[in-house]
């Protein structure tokens, strides 16, 4: 499929989506949001793959923000609909059913910073830069920084990005617990090829049902959480992958996973 703003490529097991305006910093407008909706349903129809990378084309940006020119404009009925397009697109990168990896290579501010926590994890580079700073423009994060970003980092270090609009480094970042490893600017890609080989070399279904069991408990009741967990983790006993991963332990051999 031909794309105007990004470009969706597969390795193997690997798909990379890469946001791709880079003359605008990969800035969001709805056209790219678009995009992306469609690259991530293609790489979810794309059996092969096991992992997807998303970062961003060109040195300097991840996703600068959102297209300040197009939302100079709108009126709260068409900001209503780019909030809604925006929580749409990322809600999809985070349902995907397999692993998601952001690989922040610059700035991620704003709908940036917000497409990246949306994702699994969060690898960057050194030299990446992340805020939500929409306060300094007289409105606040609108496509869920408001919701994702008190759930990573807890509601205190949250509010004080989102109410001073500051930016933080990638170091920064990972203190406060937003990244989970930082690499040299070119060594990024390739690290986070490395993880996500790792993953896909692990028994598929073993991988989706942990992802899908996280995510779903991480709001429940803990003894509902648990209790999802049991019987997701009998539901992996009538795969082909438990049989295989098992045996192969017993044989002393490397798995076969077929994914089944």
């Amino acid at each position: 499929m031909d794309y105007k703003n990004i470009l969706l490529s597969f390795e193997g097991e690997i798909g990379i989506l890469a946001i791709n305006r880079p003359k605008a910093l990969n800035a969001l407008n709805i056209e790219t949001l678009k995009d992306i909706q469609m690259g991530i349903q293609e790489a979810k129809d794309h059996s092969e793959m096991k992992v997807l990378i998303l970062t961003g084309s060109g040195e300097k940006a991840f996703v600068a923000g959102a297209d300040i020119a197009e939302m100079k404009g709108m009126n709260s009925i068409e900001a209503l609909n780019f909030s809604k397009t925006g929580h749409l697109t990322l809600k999809m990168i985070q349902d995907l059913d397999r692993p998601v990896i952001a690989a922040v290579n610059g700035y991620a501010l704003g709908g940036g910073t917000e497409i990246a926590v949306a994702c699994d994890f969060i690898y960057a580079s050194e030299n990446a830069r992340f805020g939500v700073p929409e306060v300094t423009l007289g409105i606040f994060p609108g496509f869920g920084g408001t919701q994702r970003l008190p759930r990573l980092i807890g509601k205190g270090k949250a509010k004080e990005l989102i109410f001073t609009g500051k930016m933080v480094t990638a170091q920064e970042a990972y203190q406060m617990g937003i990244v989970n490893r930082v690499f040299p600017a070119a060594s990024l890609m390739e690290e986070t090829k490395k993880t996500a080989l790792q993953i896909a070399a692990n028994g598929a279904v073993g991988v989706r049902l942990a992802k899908m069991v996280v995510d779903a408990g991480f709001n429940m009741d803990l003894s509902e959480a648990c209790s999802l967990e049991s019987y997701a983790f009998s539901f992996g006993f009538a795969t082909e992958d438990q049989k295989e991963g098992m045996t192969a332990f017993i044989e002393k051999r490397k798995p076969n996973f077929k994914g089944k």
